[in-house]
């Protein structure tokens, strides 16, 4: 019999992939949707009206919603992936990042225990790297001591702790996944890996001038979100509800990444300067480039910004993946860093080329002016 499993924030970047691997393995998928008068369905539009995937409305904040929603659907699994997951806005909306990635996970935990559904279902929670924040030992596995160094961190790490505890006092199935870094070419476009995709790809087609970023020297651990929403179902499929590091074991800084990025949309950077100061200035060009009016050999296209630094900002984590290679045969090198890179940017450069054919076409109409 296939099983039926509910994933919340279904319609972030890890939810839509999410959705697409447990369909291929012939789950019954239902997902969470918050009524907004912005429609974000975009990333799964593809998958509504298909026969075995349902989303139903319900919010983090409302318990009763949940419980109703659980009662009705009895998942034999439950993937909680909705969180306020932007470390910056975590600084700016605490109150809402505590509400939503804190209380809302024991919401989740006490809503199966409202329908008595202990036994039967399992429960994943998505935990963070930030959880270890002002890191105390390079690489971080499961056994890492957590220093949670902003808002976002802090109220994952509740998270972190009720599953454990629930695991623990109820004998429930729930474990969490502790996920570092991983983009994608959905990833939302104000984290810093598609901020950069997408500004190389317009910087390079003439639409924007110049890249704003924060502290270069950030070192991460980046993944590729499609092959970790593998390792999310493989923790559930376990013998045991144990706690896993989702990591490559690779690390680069956000420096590097916008050299590749620049490098895959045609723009070879040479780096200038040091700290607030530094620039990424255009050092050649592909012949394709070189023939178009815009961008050139010369231009300052990548600049640091203050505004972009955070109060306390992490800046070194790197993730140890050996457990769950070993317990769950996982690989987290299916997609190099490399690939991951060319992947966004590819994606981006066709995004970008066809914002600037539909705005041509709107200006030749004079939709706008």
């Amino acid at each position: 019999m296939s099983k039926t499993a509910l994933i919340t924030g279904v319609t972030g970047q890890d939810g839509s992939y999410l959705s697409e691997f447990l369909l291929a393995k012939g789950y019954e998928v239902h997902g969470i949707i918050r009524r907004s008068s912005v429609d974000f369905r975009e990333r799964i539009a593809h998958l509504e009206g298909t026969p075995h995937f349902h989303l139903h409305y319900a919010d983090m904040s409302d318990s009763m919603s949940l419980v109703k929603l659980v009662g009705k659907v009895q998942p034999d699994e439950i993937y909680n992936l909705a969180a306020q997951s932007h470390v910056q806005v975590s600084f700016d909306a605490p109150e809402f990042t505590a509400d939503v990635d804190a209380v809302g996970v024991l919401r989740i935990l006490e809503a199966v225990r409202t329908n008595h559904l202990e036994a039967k279902c399992r429960i994943y929670q998505a935990s963070t790297s930030e959880l270890y924040g002002k890191v105390e030992d390079v690489p971080q596995s499961e056994t890492t001591p957590f220093h949670p160094y902003s808002p976002y961190a802090v109220a994952k790490l509740y998270g972190y702790w009720i599953i454990k505890e629930y695991r623990e006092a109820y004998n429930m199935f729930c474990c969490s996944g502790i996920l570092f870094n991983h983009e994608s070419e959905r990833r939302g476009e104000t984290f810093v890996t598609r901020k950069i995709t997408l500004a190389a790809a317009r910087i390079a087609q003439g639409m924007q001038d110049c890249l704003y970023l924060g502290n270069l020297d950030s070192l991460r651990d980046w993944g590729y979100a499609r092959d970790y929403v593998e390792c999310m179902w493989l923790i559930l499929q376990h013998e045991t509800p144990e706690d896993f590091v989702i990591a490559t074991g690779v690390q680069h800084s956000v420096r590097e990444f916008a050299t590749l990025a620049f490098h895959h949309a045609g723009i070879e950077l040479r780096w200038e300067g040091k700290g607030i100061d530094e620039k990424g200035i255009v050092n050649n060009l592909t012949p394709a480039l070189s023939e178009r009016e815009g961008v050139k050999v010369g231009d300052v296209v990548v600049a640091v910004s203050p505004d972009f630094y955070r109060p306390t900002d992490v800046v070194n984590l790197l993730g140890d993946p050996t457990k769950a290679k070993r317990e769950l045969g996982w690989n987290p090198q299916s997609t190099s860093f490399e690939q991951l890179v060319e992947l966004m940017v590819k994606h981006d450069m066709q995004k970008v080329t066809r914002e600037h054919f539909n705005l041509a076409e709107y200006l030749e109409k004079g939709i706008v002016k």
